[in-house]
């Protein structure tokens, strides 16, 4: 199977996903919260930095529940227009 280049849109979804997650995690430890989530900390490090931009669904499903993010709130955040204002993670997670 051959994978196709991600667009740039994916890139740019993939560089909110992290950012959303990296903010959401906090203070709390790369390790804890990855190991909280069943996935590896290099999968979730490779997630919040960008370079897996297309991460697996049960992959983020895990990750959001456990740092208190709703779906609704990541797909949200990571699918808004270009240049459109976002809300941060603290504003998801307060609401």
């Amino acid at each position: 199977m051959v994978r196709l280049p991600l667009t740039p849109a994916e890139v740019e979804r993939g560089q909110r996903l992290g950012a959303l997650l990296r903010l959401a995690r906090g203070e709390r430890s790369m390790l804890e919260v990855a190991l909280d989530a069943r996935v590896s900390p290099e999968t979730l490090r490779k997630i919040e930095s960008g370079r897996v931009a297309t991460p697996a669904f049960p992959t983020i499903a895990a990750i959001a529940d456990v740092l208190g993010l709703s779906l609704d709130a990541v797909w949200a955040e990571i699918s808004r227009p270009e240049g459109s204002p976002g809300r941060n993670a603290r504003e998801w997670l307060a609401s």
